[in-house]
């Protein structure tokens, strides 16, 4: 292990947490609404063994979800539990969960972490199997939606707000040039997938969904042979990385090489990294699609992680989404290329372009919206504000901003110096609450005492209504859930 070279995606609040705590009757300064009845839930990446600071990338790390169980006003609990893949169980001195694994893709499944059809999932991408967790967070094991999963699953699945269906566009390295778009119904089974052909082997951690469409991002991060060759024993790495080549973002890999290759893959660099040479591009497939409709449309090179919400307006599609300059071109640990910033693309049909709008110069990520206007015309949008720091890295900040839309304004919530705030996720007041009305909450670090809050806001002033004081730090993670009872 490379001890003497710094990854600061292991120091601070991005370092890992060591023990599995639960902590009931949890303080609570202010006051929770009476009407919040569920649990908060995010999910991210905590290792459970050191691993080398030299090759660590942050998205590799074991995963960890964090939840606090909040009902009548009150805080009952709070849990943070790894996830048993394989890996962590072993580490644990635990039995691996049962469960069917594709393509031998056991990693950390740490971007995400929903609930669906009965079922708490964390949720990965790149071939990867959810995992189910019970109420209290403990991991059940992988799940394929009782069979009706045969690939991977998605870490960014989008529910109809009409129907409760949930839509994902799932990627592949062994899939060739393929991605698969996926309904998931509201019994838990995949109804429907269509495999859509792309440029190669990209990254695409996010689409976006409207009420007639569906969104993908075709760019340029994609699959880095040398990278994933890193691991392999010398003997074997030069037959591995011609069948790499091969194949990789032209022609499907069998599972059963996949699963081979994965036996060296556990101490490889990350495998995908920004791709000059690939075109951007954004494409557009009618939601009963076939596969063979999507039109294709070039934008400037960037990489989207996030998109914000999408919507039709005639003749076009509205997508507001993050656009990063560019990604994993220099800085192999973490998402550091550049300020990400918001912007507004409109994808015209009629005239087959894409117009880039850029709306706020303020670093951001992590954006969500009011889930009950998924697909449609909407308003507001919340982000997490990011800094540059004193050593130039795009690091997390300390406020939280709302965008309306509508008329080109942004509040911005700071929560003060040392104080670190991630995702925070909406929750209306009510069925039928319009759309500002509600709750946001996320956690919130504050380096000076070392531990977090799970902090709620009022969505409308954006003024703290209460803070659930932990008895622990949540490291900087990714998305997460308000899972109502």
């Amino acid at each position: 292990m490379s001890t003497s070279v710094r990854n600061r995606y292991l120091e601070g609040n991005y370092g890992p947490v060591r023990q599995e705590l639960t902590v009931t009757d949890l303080p609570v300064t202010g006051s929770i609404p009476d009407h919040l009845d569920g649990r908060y839930v995010r999910n991210g990446p905590n290792p459970v063994v050191d691993p080398d600071p030299a090759t660590y990338h942050w998205f590799a790390g074991s995963a960890m979800v964090h939840g606090v169980r909040i009902r009548e006003g009150r805080a009952e609990w709070y849990r943070n539990r790894w996830v048993r893949t394989a890996e962590v169980a072993k580490a644990l001195g635990e039995q691996p969960r049962p469960g069917r694994l594709h393509a031998g893709m056991d990693l950390a499944p740490n971007p995400h972490v929903i609930s669906h059809a009965g079922r708490t999932l964390a949720l990965m991408e790149g071939g990867v199997r959810p995992y189910e967790l019970t109420d209290e967070l403990d991991t059940v094991g992988p799940c394929d939606f009782d069979g009706t999963l045969l690939g991977g699953y998605a870490a960014h699945p989008k529910r109809d707000p009409v129907t409760g269906e949930l839509h994902a566009v799932s990627w592949f390295f062994g899939w060739g040039n393929r991605v698969q778009y996926a309904v998931l119904g509201t019994d838990g089974h995949i109804r429907r997938s269509v495999d859509v052909e792309v440029t190669g082997s990209p990254l695409m951690h996010d689409f976006s969904l409207t009420c007639r469409h569906v969104v993908l991002y075709d760019l340029p991060v994609t699959f880095d042979l040398d990278a994933a060759s890193t691991a392999v024993p010398r003997l074997f790495a030069r037959p591995v990385r011609s069948l790499m080549a091969a194949f990789v973002g032209r022609r499907r890999i069998p599972d059963r090489v996949v699963a081979l290759m994965m036996r060296f893959g556990s101490d490889a660099v990350f495998p995908y990294s920004w791709n000059r040479d690939y075109p951007a591009r954004v494409g557009v497939m009618a939601r009963d699609g076939d596969g063979s409709d999507v039109r294709w449309f070039e934008v400037e090179p960037c990489h989207v992680f996030h998109a914000l919400n999408a919507y039709d307006d005639g003749d076009q599609i509205v997508a507001h989404v993050v656009r990063h300059p560019k990604m994993f071109a220099t800085d192999h640990h973490g998402p550091n290329e550049g300020p990400p910033t918001l912007e507004r693309w409109t994808i015209d049909l009629a005239a087959g372009k894409v117009i880039e709008e850029r709306l706020d110069d303020r670093p951001q990520e992590l954006p969500r919206v009011d889930e009950r206007v998924v697909g449609q015309r909407h308003r507001y949008g919340y982000a997490a504000g990011l800094v540059t720091n004193a050593d130039g890295d795009i690091d997390v900040g300390e406020a939280v901003l709302k965008h309306d839309l509508a008329f080109g304004r942004t509040n911005v919530r700071a929560f003060g110096p040392g104080r670190g705030a991630g995702e925070f996720v909406f929750v209306p007041n009510g069925p039928d609450a319009a759309e500002d009305d509600g709750v946001l909450m996320g956690f919130v670090y504050d380096r000076s005492t070392d531990r977090s809050d799970l902090v709620l806001l009022c969505a409308e002033t954006l003024d703290t209504l209460a803070s659930v004081h932990l008895p622990t730090r949540v490291p900087y993670g990714v998305h997460g859930s308000w899972l109502p009872a």
